[in-house]
């Protein structure tokens, strides 16, 4: 599909850059960073939580952060009368084994509902399919032992390991979300993803366009998670 090849031209740059960064770790400064980017983290502790567990694509590097997906998830949450409230957990540069470090931390409080993107620092880096598949395995599972709904999305893997790879990573999600029977985007930057216009000067992250465009995608799997704010608990 024309999207899919976009996609896997658009992430060769980023191997360099991927591996040249440091996979965060639970320290002070790590937690600042997150919490700055969580609008509402200092929002009302009573509404149920949304956590958004992902890397830069979640953090929304490069824009401020209102016009990160997760804050945008916010705003019409408010606008269509949703009692939720939004936490971006997303850490730039974080595999799949960072966001399973994190997973107790990130679902602190009252969560209804998981949206998980992680996995493109895995295959920028080549790390194997199997302990990516692993890891989300365990973010799905504990999230849905403790009653958590969980929306998994997917990413590609750049052509540099070859096809086979490609293929691996890209089913690894797809089997996820069969075996967990949970709601899945098979591609977080669907139609954003090597179009010059939707992304940042890098060509690699999301705009507040292409962000706007991300929202979209995520609103429609989203949304029939989500409870009206006139119905009870």
């Amino acid at each position: 599909m024309p999207w899919i090849l976009r996609s896997l031209v658009a992430l060769v740059p980023l191997i360099a850059a991927a591996c040249g960064s440091p996979e965060p770790t639970r320290s002070s400064s790590t937690l600042e960073s997150t919490a700055a980017a969580a609008p509402a983290e200092a929002g009302n502790p009573s509404r149920p939580r949304i956590v958004f567990l992902g890397d830069s694509l979640t953090a929304g590097l490069g824009l401020p952060r209102e016009r990160s997906v997760p804050s945008l998830i916010q705003a019409r949450l408010d606008a269509e009368g949703y009692p939720y409230e939004v936490v971006n957990a997303g850490v730039s540069g974080d595999t799949s084994a960072g966001g399973l470090r994190r997973l107790d931390w990130a679902l602190e409080g009252d969560v209804e509902i998981l949206v998980v993107e992680l996995g493109a620092n895995d295959g920028l880096r080549g790390l194997p399919v199997a302990e990516m598949k692993n890891n989300l395995d365990e973010v799905v599972t504990r999230a849905k032992e403790r009653g958590i709904a969980v929306v998994l999305t997917g990413m590609e893997a750049p052509p540099n390991y070859g096809p086979l790879y490609t293929l691996e990573f890209r089913r690894a999600f797809r089997d996820l979300a069969d075996e967990h029977d949970v709601v899945f985007v098979p591609f977080f930057l669907e139609g954003v993803a090597g179009v010059p216009a939707l992304n940042g000067s890098d060509g690699i992250h999301p705009n507040a366009a292409g962000a706007k465009v991300i929202e979209g995608t995520i609103w429609r799997a989203l949304e029939p998670l989500l409870r009206r704010g006139s119905e009870t608990r």
